[in-house]
């Protein structure tokens, strides 16, 4: 295996997001060009070029706090795979985290969970991938008591105060880029006093519109918000939710929904409330966290 100091690794600048969006295309990945430049002007991208300088593997770290840092985008190009490139970046990674003192997150595939183990990482809980192509019954009403509301840009401060004790990251840039950048998507939930009790929020992608991050108080709450933000355009949706909420999981089946793929949420270290998914029903996205 390719250790990190045989491979020349070069920083990733948010001006090279669209000379690297292609790895994600080619794995087939939903990222679009908008995603990449956030990445890695938010965080701090890895990678190896080859002849002509075209970007052949690529890894990113995106700060969630000063504790926590979320590993992802570990892509290789066909021609590179299997000579320890991808380990060696994912390596990297690891040490630009654990040597700032954090714990590092990730979310793994299928594929990918055997190479994360034995580097230390434990599993957390399972996320399942769900594909839908259109809502066929939107409306769904909220709790009594409970009302739902577009999101604005005065909400983002009380986003991220409400966010952060129900999942254990820091992140209100993320929560910022999501809602100014697909404004429709963002629908909040708040009780008779005001009070937000759950929001949700989505952005487009290449391939399929991504709905999450869904944080909420209960499941009754988060339902009517998913079902918002998925009536607010056309589909097809990708939603990426913890195996534990089997309301979302009955309903996203009822509308037709299909998951070809699960994640493991998995993390090197502890990380405070990160393994409890009680409040989080969909995920901004394993590049997000």
């Amino acid at each position: 295996m390719a250790s990190t100091e045989a491979i020349d690794v070069m920083p990733i600048d948010a001006d090279q997001c669209e000379a690297v969006w292609p790895l994600s295309v080619e794995a087939g990945w939903n990222q679009n060009v908008a995603d990449w430049r956030f990445m890695l002007g938010a965080g701090r991208g890895f990678g190896c070029s080859g002849a002509g300088g075209k970007w052949q593997a690529s890894a990113l770290v995106l700060p969630l706090g000063r504790q926590l840092a979320w590993i992802s985008m570990v892509l290789v190009t066909r021609e590179r795979r299997r000579g320890g490139l991808g380990t060696a970046l994912l390596k990297h990674c690891i040490d630009e985290v654990t040597s700032a003192g954090a714990v590092a997150g990730l979310d793994a595939t299928e594929q990918g969970r055997p190479i994360y183990l034995p580097l230390g990482f434990r599993d957390l809980y399972k996320i399942s991938r769900w594909h839908v192509d259109r809502v066929q019954h939107a409306v769904l009403p909220p709790p009594a008591g409970t009302r739902l509301r577009p999101g604005v840009p005065a909400d983002l401060p009380r986003l991220a105060l409400y966010d952060r004790p129900l999942t254990g990251m820091e992140r209100p840039a993320i929560l910022a880029h999501l809602a100014l950048r697909q404004p429709g998507r963002a629908w909040i939930a708040e009780d008779a006093a005001g009070k937000i009790s759950g929001f949700v929020l989505g952005r487009e992608g290449r391939a399929a519109t991504s709905l999450g991050p869904v944080v909420a108080d209960s499941e009754a709450i988060a339902l009517p918000l998913i079902a918002k933000a998925a009536a607010s355009a056309p589909g097809p949706f990708i939603i990426d939710v913890p195996e534990a909420h089997r309301a979302v999981r009955a309903w996203l089946e009822a509308q037709g929904a299909i998951t070809p793929r699960d994640y493991m949420r998995m993390t090197l270290g502890e990380a405070e409330r990160l393994d409890d998914p009680s409040h989080v029903f969909a995920l901004a996205g394993p590049e997000l966290g």
